[in-house]
């Protein structure tokens, strides 16, 4: 089924679509906030999106990836290179078809050809484990359980510390 997806970059005349499929995504979810489509629009609309990627059929979107850059503040000082995924949406009659796991694998590729250090994600193990993302111990998002951040180094180890998210992920509309 993935062979009839297109995986592409986001562009500027797809920010309606993917705000309509982000929204729809993550509607009902226990775990959503509803501020996710704003998250997007933010990321988007200040250039944070590194890399945002969406994935296309003959019926329209049918996902999309942002990831943006953080900086880790720990005790060997500022932690750069890295890059958090988020959001991630696939639209709910495409869920569970593999469309997410290969928006994340064509977007850490990208990530890596850049010379990033790795990437992050605040979301469940079970998912994104299937992708390489593990807890570690040492790294911290300010308000979310460390439980749900996870690391995929590309070398070496993750650095610990505070991870401050783009002012993006404050977005509320």
């Amino acid at each position: 089924m993935l062979e009839s997806i297109l995986f592409r970059d986001q562009t500027d005349a797809d920010t309606d679509a993917v705000r309509t499929l982000v929204t729809a995504a993550y509607h009902g979810l226990p775990h959503a906030s509803g501020t996710e489509p704003f998250i997007m629009d933010a990321l988007w609309r200040s250039g944070a999106a590194a890399v945002a990627l969406v994935a296309q059929d003959a019926s329209g979107l049918v996902g999309q990836a942002a990831f943006s850059a953080v900086h880790i503040f720990g005790p060997d000082g500022a932690g750069t290179g890295w890059f958090v995924l988020g959001p991630l949406s696939v639209r709910p009659d495409r869920q569970h078809q593999g469309i997410g796991s290969a928006l994340i694998r064509h977007g850490l590729a990208r990530l890596r050809t850049r010379g990033a250090a790795g990437c992050l994600v605040v979301g469940d193990p079970g998912y994104y484990g299937r992708t390489g993302f593990r807890v570690v111990g040492g790294l911290h998002v300010p308000g979310i359980p460390d439980r749900y951040v996870q690391a995929l180094p590309f070398a070496g180890l993750p650095p610990t510390g505070i991870i401050e998210l783009h002012e993006a992920f404050s977005a509320a509309e």
